[in-house]
């Protein structure tokens, strides 16, 4: 059965497993989550659940937003995304998902929003080198030099590697171990790094990958 869940990243830690070795592991407060929407294949064409997760003022949503959720029942939450399960027949409008959903041993696919870096030019957005610093090229090494081309076809094509925004893009890590879930705190440690920053929201689901 596939699982998913919305959770905050807290942080890197360490973990030693019985034999004393070391796990890099990051740690994700994982809900408490609410169901608030259940759609089927007979009205909207497929199965699938929202959840909606870490609370928030009414001021900072919108009527169409508060609306929604005062229709589930559910109190204003900042984060809402829909996730499509094997069995969404197990869950109903108001039930309560928490970190037990995994348990240790469960190999889940991280999805969050990479940190930003601001404006960033070729050499550091896509690795190209710089230029050599021979007379003449100037105070322009790490400039991505010359890219015109002549008659034809007389521009740049789309998809250039150019200078421009690095980072705040949606990437997936897959297939991490569960090390760790703690019911108690609502925390789960997966082992090594997934994107984002502290405090960024990530998206927990089955691995989509088989070994």
């Amino acid at each position: 059965m596939k699982k998913a869940i919305i959770g905050k990243k807290v942080g890197m830690a360490q973990i030693f497993d019985e034999n004393g070795k070391v796990i890099p592991v990051t740690v994700i407060e994982a809900g408490p989550c609410v169901v608030t929407q259940k759609k089927t294949a007979d009205k909207e064409g497929y199965d699938s659940v929202q959840l909606a997760f870490d609370d928030t003022l009414e001021r900072k949503l919108s009527k169409g937003e508060l609306g929604h959720l005062k229709k589930a029942g559910v109190a204003p939450k900042k984060v809402l995304k829909e996730f499509c399960l094997e069995d969404c027949s197990a869950f109903n409008v108001g039930d309560v998902l928490k970190a037990d959903v995994f348990a240790e041993g469960d190999r889940v696919d991280v999805t969050g929003i990479t940190k930003g870096k601001g404006y960033a030019g070729v050499v550091k957005r896509w690795g190209q080198r710089m230029q050599q610093h021979t007379h003449g090229v100037g105070p322009v090494h790490r400039s991505p030099g010359s890219m015109g081309a002549n008659t034809d076809p007389s521009r740049v094509m789309p998809g250039k590697k150019l200078a421009g925004h690095l980072g705040v893009a949606q990437r997936t890590i897959l297939n991490l171990d569960v090390v760790k879930v703690d019911t108690e705190l609502n925390l789960i440690a997966v082992r090594g790094a997934i994107p984002g920053p502290k405090g960024g929201i990530v998206f927990l689901k089955n691995t989509s990958k088989t070994r």
